[in-house]
């Protein structure tokens, strides 16, 4: 506040001392005196993170950027009738950092669906982020760690969802470790809408996710991350490699992050013939269809359970599901640089019902949408395999599989999947923080999915003006309400549970579209999303990366939009401040409120002609009104922002009409508009 009181004190000041000491005083007071604009500080330099050798001033990652490496090794079971698992897990941590680590820390996200724990006390039991039950938690046995020629039981202190360990020997820059425990824990039903189970007619469809412990991510600017998990704040994991042998009931398929190694095993000749035939076809093909499901025929014969044994390199994280009850199908998806097997797994409930509702059935064709659309609108989809599994989960995404609601149908089906594998590109190649900046991951991601949607179902025909457009109502709506109290660079566990979908979802991915419709246009916009993927793929962006990056591509100093937008809750409203007709007419404009944008003032004449005139946001820089001048035809009507796609927050001041104004047309003094 202190700071827009500041220019009104310096011109009473400057105007004492022209006083006092002489000057041209007699001058100053023919001139009326401006009222300072209560703008000046939408414009102040944003205070980003200084530069330094790890993240360069253009967004960059620096010359001397690190970060760790975590590779996982897990054996795996699931006993199906006590929905128990089983596994040994062997961590190998590799310091790349420039100083020695005196400890780890471990994420034990299990342990939040115990009623006691800290996400229980912050989150209402029946709330999407519920599925609090006694059993739950990891129980964690033999734990040792290898350093060196050393292994030892080691110093842990758990806490919560987190588990430190102290070593009794730093681990030097360069240097790594292996971490070794075996763990078991009941799978909750409904794990925090991320995973669970799902009972069905033909058995239960299992979906893994948050089930191994893993790495904190130790990085540049926070050294430790270990935030505690507490449901509505996602994940920020490292990059590695990944063996996982997967032990089910011979009866279950098994789908996963990665690589199947092992089909000859868990697979039957006729299900890998299919799966060459889908490799090579844009139209879906059945693995198992619905008449199959069940049947011994569709197992390997013999006796006993099954391992399945997937390996994943360069991913960020491992899921997997598993079902008796799978419908399995699967097509060609092509990249650009080659190709991809799109894949649905599927009990018979999620099949359609008619023409009009159709189901499941079309999975496998959005996804080969998504991943052909996002891979020419960003960068070519970087895995071997996209899959689609449907269960109790409503939308979740995992590196190379994902988890959707089993119910939905439709333009739901597709508006859920697509959104899901546009997360293969933020945040699963470009690894932001969700715990602290969920709007990097879902925000960028359903900014992409705006113009996925138009290109599937509009075909080019609507263009994004006319979503925005109807857009921008709901968006002022909500920046009205308690919603829009908080800004979005807000933590994502201290986003009120009721605001994140607009806070992390809508409202950064409307600004994204302002800035490309609007602001920047996409010919510029687009190479500079381009290259923020291409400098931070497998890498831990910060915000200030993100902005740093759009201005060094675009050329565009931005620090206007990202203060209102991002950092702070500010409201639009353009208005036609007055028109005053004449042999000039002049049109005056104004911004009555902190969020600044550009302007675009649509001039109709007489004869039905029209102009628009644009007025850049650096019009408002010392000022909060803008003069257009007219020398030519008889106005009629003016308006701002005439296809109403910015979110001004009272539309009712934007026009001028010839209609309304008072007295004579030809006196330079008759002016209309709404007044401020």
């Amino acid at each position: 506040m202190l700071s827009r009181v500041r220019p009104l004190v310096s011109t009473l000041i400057f105007s004492l001392l022209l006083a006092v000491c002489g000057g041209p005083l007699a001058t100053a007071q023919e001139t009326p005196q401006q009222v300072p604009p209560h703008n000046l500080e939408s414009f102040e330099p944003l205070d980003f993170p200084d530069p330094n050798d790890y993240r360069d001033a253009d967004g960059s990652p620096g010359e001397d950027y690190w970060q760790q490496s975590a590779d996982y090794q897990i054996d795996v079971a699931l006993d199906t009738a006590t929905n128990r698992v089983t596994g040994t897990e062997t961590i190998t941590y590799t310091n790349n950092a420039p100083e020695a680590l005196e400890r780890l820390w471990v994420q034990l996200e299990q342990n939040y669906f115990k009623p006691g724990s800290r996400g229980a006390a912050a989150v209402p039991a029946d709330a999407r982020f519920g599925g609090f039950f006694p059993e739950a938690g990891y129980d964690l046995s033999n734990l040792r760690l290898q350093h060196g020629d050393t292994t030892t039981p080691p110093d842990t202190l758990i806490d919560g969802t987190r588990m430190r360990i102290s070593l009794d020997e730093p681990l030097a820059s360069g240097d790594s470790l292996q971490l070794s425990f075996d763990f078991e824990y009941t799978l909750p039903e409904d794990g925090a809408d991320r995973h669970g189970r799902l009972q069905v007619e033909d058995g239960t469809v299992y979906q893994f996710a948050q089930w191994y412990p893993r790495m904190y991510v130790y990085d540049d600017v926070h050294g430790w991350n270990p935030l505690p998990y507490l449901g509505q704040g996602e994940y920020y994991l490292e990059y590695g490699t990944f063996q996982v042998d997967i032990t089910v009931p011979r009866d279950m398929i098994v789908a996963a992050t990665g690589r199947l190694q092992n089909p000859g095993e868990v697979l039957t000749e006729t299900q890998r013939e299919r799966l060459s035939e889908a490799r090579d076809s844009r139209e879906t093909v059945m693995i198992i269809d619905s008449t199959e499901v069940g049947s011994p025929e569709t197992r390997p014969s013999g006796d006993g359970r099954l391992t399945w044994t997937y390996e994943a390199d360069r991913v960020r994280d491992f899921a997997w599901a598993a079902s008796q009850a799978f419908i399995w199908d699967a097509a060609q998806a092509e990249t650009g640089q080659g190709t991809v097997l799109a894949q649905s797994f599927y009990p018979k409930e999620g099949l359609g019902t008619s023409a009009k509702k159709p189901g499941w059935e079309q999975s496998t064709r959005f996804t080969q949408h998504s991943v052909e659309f996002y891979s020419d609108f960003v960068a070519p989809y970087p895995y071997p395999n996209a899959i689609n599994v449907a269960g109790r989960v409503a939308g979740m995404e995992y590196p190379q599989i994902m988890f959707c609601d089993v119910t939905s149908r439709g333009r739901q089906l597709f508006g859920v999947t697509d959104h899901e594998f546009g997360h293969t590109w933020f945040p699963m190649v470009v690894g932001s923080d969700e715990r602290r900046w969920a709007w990097m991951d879902e925000g960028l991601n359903t900014f992409m999915n705006q113009y996925s949607r138009l290109d599937y179902y509009g075909k080019g025909r609507v263009p994004p003006e006319k979503v925005m457009a109807g857009l921008s109502k709901f968006i002022t709506k909500q920046m009205r309400s308690p919603m829009g109290d908080q800004p979005i660079m807000t933590y994502a566990d201290r986003v009120r549970d009721d605001a994140l979908g607009f806070l992390a979802y809508v409202k950064p991915a409307y600004g994204l579209a302002i800035l490309r419709q609007y602001v920047i246009g996409p010919r510029r916009f687009d190479s500079a999303f381009k290259e923020f993927f291409d400098r931070w793929a497998y890498k831990h962006p910060q915000p200030a990366d993100f902005f740093r990056t759009l201005e060094d591509v675009t050329g565009e100093d931005l620090d206007w939009f990202w203060r209102s937008w991002f950092y702070e809750t500010d409201t639009m409203d353009q208005a036609v401040d007055s028109v005053a007709t004449g042999d000039t007419t002049r049109v005056i404009v104004e911004q009555r409120d902190e969020l600044m944008m550009p302007m675009t003032v649509q001039l109709t004449f007489e004869d039905g002609s029209t102009q628009q005139r644009r007025v850049p946001a650096e019009a408002f820089y010392t000022q909060d009104t803008n003069t257009l001048r007219v020398t030519t035809g008889t106005l009629r009507r003016v308006a701002i922002d005439p296809n109403q796609i910015l979110p001004d927050m009272n539309r009712g001041n934007n026009t001028w009409s010839r209609s309304d104004m008072q007295g004579s047309s030809s006196s330079m003094d008759s002016s209309s508009g709404s007044g401020k």
